[in-house]
């Protein structure tokens, strides 16, 4: 049996799916489309309070469109996501971001979703679970039968890892 590479911290090759694009965008402009139709019935229904409701529903439309317009192609940029036969990188954020490894050893689960979202933009997340005190790896936005693929192939190499005695 061959000895196994070093696994190290160094930046994952593969983006997430262009479709994930349009996923984050409609994410954000729901979470703004909602606490400003709150903000606008509110101003609507209390006149006293009309005028600051509808001042800050105009100001969280503005900032939630400049953030739909400009966070999905960063977080684009950013996203990256990778497997080989000895770890799970994954390295997320915008500001602050989050590089991550799991070698095959540690992995205890490895799951798919898709949201209502995902389901219509054809994508899903994959999650793995280890003993990381950190919690799980997500690696989102990836199309939905890569992702599959990718669960099963996780799972095949986990299984053929002996586990780590450390």
């Amino acid at each position: 049996m061959s000895e196994p590479h070093e696994v190290r911290l160094r930046p994952p090759r593969n983006a997430v799916d262009r479709r994930a694009l349009g996923w984050w965008r409609v994410r954000l402009l729901i979470a703004t489309a909602v606490p400003v139709a709150v903000l606008a019935a509110l101003g609507a229904f209390v006149g006293p309070a009309r005028t600051w409701l509808l001042a800050t529903a105009g100001a969280v439309a503005v900032l939630g469109l400049g953030c739909t317009a400009f966070l999905p192609a960063w977080w684009f940029r950013v996203h990256r996501w990778e497997v080989t036969e000895d770890a799970v990188y994954v390295r997320t954020g915008a500001l602050w971001q989050e590089w991550r490894i799991a070698p095959m050893s540690r992995i205890q689960t490895v799951d798919t979703v898709r949201g209502p979202l995902e389901q219509a933009f054809r994508l899903a997340t994959v999650t793995v679970t280890t003993a990381s005190s950190k919690g799980a790896i997500r690696v989102e936005g990836l199309d939905h039968e890569l992702a599959a693929e990718l669960a099963e192939r996780l799972t095949a190499i986990t299984r053929a890892t002996p586990g780590d005695a450390t």
